[in-house]
């Protein structure tokens, strides 16, 4: 019998795949496939199914920007890294948090429709948490992988190549 990190590596892979899929991928039945999944998503380790989009290929006049913010926070007695990221995670423009070791506390990523939208967020919402001591903000100019998936169709980076 499979385990069920196989499952969860299988959906991870493409969370399209159909229990009959799975089910032929690791020799067990579509029933015990399906009860995995389920029992899986009542525990709450499947938290849920997204789809890895390519934004740059998709055509609008409407811009998309993300932001990758670095956090340094310092804690008093009654507030723990938990208490921070609850009130972070609150917000509908943080796509992601984290809590890293390293040089910053929290890792955040952020979306916003211009850099101006992100720029107020941070400095208006995040920065004036009491605890929120430090923001560095990076914005993402390309993506070439995203969640293990590539995107392979990029031009080559013009700042290489040299003119006649």
């Amino acid at each position: 019998m499979s385990s069920r990190r196989e499952i969860l590596e299988l959906l991870r892979e493409n969370a399209r795949y159909t229990t009959e899929d799975i089910a032929h991928m690791t020799g067990q039945s579509a029933d015990e496939i399906e009860s995995a999944i389920e029992e899986l998503e009542e525990a709450g380790v499947i938290r849920g199914y997204q789809a890895v989009v390519d934004w740059e290929a998709v055509e609008t006049d409407e811009e998309r920007v993300r932001a990758t913010v670095e956090l340094n926070v310092t804690l008093d007695r009654e507030t723990s890294y938990a208490d921070i990221a609850d009130r972070i995670a609150k917000f509908p423009e943080v796509t992601s948090l984290r809590l890293i070791s390293g040089d910053y506390d929290f890792d955040l990523e952020v979306e916003g429709d211009s850099m101006r939208e992100v720029s107020h967020f941070i400095s208006n919402k995040i920065a004036p948490i009491p605890e929120i001591t430090q923001t560095v903000t990076h914005y993402v100019m390309d993506s070439y992988k995203e969640r293990g998936v590539r995107f392979d169709d990029r031009d080559d980076d013009d700042r290489l190549s040299v003119s006649p």
